[in-house]
């Protein structure tokens, strides 16, 4: 069929692969460094287009018929009504929003009336916050603001010239606060309550359709957010879950209906293949891992996992809630960790170093736990992020997750997915693929390991963390 790319424009970088388009094998790859400040909250999106010409440098997308773009989810590109910058892009690490987050859910009815009206509750890092934090602290800026974009929203509209059209997706949509999965539209209202006034937003697209054409004839397919073009890179499919293990953790699973939660511990995303993806966020996951270290004197993860694994299942009784930094799941936003157990012979370094990785893994699965109680199937979990490399983490996530648990090799997910996109909304347009199947490219490349006979030994383990986290906060995680 020919020759496809997809781009991911992160929070730091841009990263472009070019595919196959039949069978998604990657044939160039090209990387630049955004420049912009590290951990910058406010950014030029120039910034974002002086890198993806850096990354596309050197002949990189010669022969390519399509391309997709996927970028960082919440992020907040105001645009006047000439279409001009009202002031620098609102990325998702400004945490100013915080007070305007709780502002708009107290306006709006609660938690509950924010899950019911778009499947998610206002935080700092969405649009819908940042718009309000904008009224409330720049209202000179608020005033002008006629249109909003999103990163992948803003990068299509200038890969197309800047037409009167602007364009994005169900998958990027789902993350602003003011679209609901569930209904398939918008909210105005919310963007109202938010910002003051009313804002034209773009036209939300099918995951096969086209945003456009170049004048050179590039097909330009519809974009999405950074998650969902990963899922799509890795090939997820219902019955699959996603963990993903940074500082805080997150699990995601593909589902064929977007869920309505009353207090709104699941947010509830789109895909970008049609489906739909809730999502659970803890606020500590590795980071139990390195204040763990760090207590220990162990100077790396690595060293940590090898101490861990000279323990046994259940840690010889010690238990540590890892609610480090309070806790979203369950909803302890005060709280702190709690190591319990401790007793004489307990009290070895080995046997605390794997209590770590066992409460990681624990509360994680405890988040998987809220998605499986509303119906969602998990048969297959995808580790993502550094320490899924660890040997404690392998060895550990089967017994905990009850589940297969794969480990993909390191690779640009969130790029292959726009490509495979990219590749989708081709195929669609010369008639070669159905709109509602994406192109069956090969999956990634991954470790897999099962549970095997040490499935009741992880139950174990689960049962002595929950009996813990009940005992320490009764009726904090209930059904």
């Amino acid at each position: 069929m020919g020759i496809v790319a997809g781009l991911d424009s992160s929070s730091d970088s841009t990263r472009i692969v070019v595919c196959d388009a039949d069978t998604g094998a990657v044939l160039r790859q090209g990387h630049a460094p955004h420049p912009i400040e590290p951990k910058a909250t406010e950014v030029d999106p120039q910034a974002w287009l002086l890198s993806l010409g850096e990354a596309a440098g050197g002949g990189l997308l010669e022969g390519v018929q399509a391309i997709g773009v996927s970028a960082q989810g919440h992020a907040l590109v105001p645009l006047d009504a000439q279409g001009g910058l009202v002031r620098p892009a609102l990325v998702g690490n400004d945490k100013r929003a915080q007070v305007a987050a709780a502002d708009l859910v107290e306006a709006l009815g609660g938690r509950q009336a924010w899950a019911e009206a778009v499947g998610t509750v206002p935080a700092a890092g969405l649009p819908v916050a940042k718009l309000r934090w904008l009224a409330r602290s720049e209202p000179e800026h608020s005033q002008r603001v006629a249109m909003i974009l999103q990163p992948h929203d803003w990068l299509v509209w200038q890969l197309l010239g800047r037409p009167a059209r602007r364009t994005t997706d169900r998958g990027a949509a789902s993350g602003t606060g003011y679209w609901s999965a569930r209904n398939g539209s918008y909210r105005p209202d919310l963007v109202e309550l938010a910002l003051g006034h009313q804002a034209v937003l773009p036209e939300v697209l099918g995951p096969a359709e086209a945003a456009g054409t170049t004048p050179e004839g590039l097909l330009i397919s519809a974009g999405t957010g950074e998650a969902m073009a990963a899922a799509l890179g890795l090939g997820l499919g219902v019955g699959d879950a996603v963990v993903s293990l940074g500082a805080s953790g997150s699990v995601m699973a593909v589902h064929h209906e977007a869920l309505a939660d009353p207090d709104g511990t699941i947010t509830a995303f789109a895909d970008a293949a049609g489906m739909h993806l809730p999502v659970v966020h803890t606020s500590n996951a590795v980071r139990a891992l390195r204040g763990t270290a760090e207590m220990l004197g162990v100077e790396s993860l690595d060293e940590l996992s090898a101490l861990a694994l000279k323990s046994t299942p259940g840690s010889s009784g010690l238990v540590l809630l890892p609610y480090l930094e309070g806790e979203r799941t369950p909803h302890l936003p005060h709280t702190a960790g709690t190591l319990s157990g401790l007793r004489r012979e307990s009290m070895k370094p080995e046997h605390l170093a794997r209590a770590s990785f066992e409460g990681m893994l624990c509360s994680l699965a405890d988040a998987m736990e809220v998605l499986r109680r509303r119906g969602v199937e998990v048969r297959r979990v995808f580790l993502l992020g550094a320490a899924a490399g660890l040997p404690a983490v392998q060895a550990i996530a089967p017994t905990v997750f009850g589940a297969q648990v794969v480990v993909p090799q390191p690779a640009d997910y969130a790029a292959l997915g726009a490509a495979r996109q990219a590749a989708w909304a081709l195929g669609v347009s010369q008639g070669t693929l159905s709109p509602s199947v994406p192109p069956a490219w090969q999956g990634a490349a991954a470790q897999v390991f099962e549970a095997g006979e040490e499935l009741a030994v992880g139950q174990a383990v689960r049962q002595q963390y929950a009996a813990t986290r009940d005992q320490i906060h009764p009726g904090a995680f209930t059904s």
